[in-house]
């Protein structure tokens, strides 16, 4: 092999093969370079901004889910009226709300043990039930008669509960018909 094919051989092993252990970087080399900070910048801001989308969301789909859970367990009862031929009515409080089924002329509340047990709403929730366009006092869910109630005839007390969440609040409406049709929606 001639001088000049051995002199590329080793500028190649050297160039391409050189030993991290022998490579001594300059002064100007050492630290961070701009495309890594940028990475870990734009990395930083994706989790900052999912953080706040989370945590932001958060109230939303809690109020969202205690509406719906309402309205599906109303739906339920009303299905369960109808089905056992007995009224099944809904006492409304600042603090939760319980089922109870009527046993002659006495209102019986629903076991801890069953899908109609008495439920507490959310915490920081604030609770108004109009029927017929009139606001109730709702105070505490005891043992009073029920504001609402799904007739063994597949009829409800015609209502509109808005459930409000947060400051400034958000707003959840449960409406129901007298057909027994109930609806989740945003005022």
């Amino acid at each position: 092999m001639g001088d000049s094919a051995k002199q590329i051989v080793e500028w190649v092993m050297a160039r391409f093969f050189q030993s991290p252990i022998t490579h001594h970087p300059s002064p100007l080399s050492r630290g961070f370079s701009l495309i890594e900070i940028l990475v870990v910048v734009a990395v930083a801001a994706v989790l900052a901004a999912t953080l706040t989308l989370a945590v932001a969301g958060n109230g939303e789909r809690r109020l969202e889910g205690t509406a719906e859970q309402f309205s599906v367990l109303l739906a339920h009862a009303c299905d369960e009226a109808e089905l056992g031929g007995r009224e099944i009515g809904v006492t409304l409080g600042s603090d939760g709300y319980a089922f109870a089924r009527l046993d002659g002329n006495q209102w019986r509340s629903f076991g801890s043990g069953d899908e109609l047990r008495p439920r507490r709403w959310l915490t920081g929730l604030r609770v108004a039930l109009e029927r017929d366009g009139r606001p109730l006092d709702l105070g505490g869910a005891g043992a009073r008669a029920p504001q609402l109630v799904c007739f063994s005839s597949r009829e409800l007390t015609p209502f509109a509960l808005t459930l409000a969440l947060g400051d400034p609040p958000l707003r959840r409406r449960v409406s129901g018909t007298p057909d027994s049709t109930l609806s989740v929606t945003t005022p």
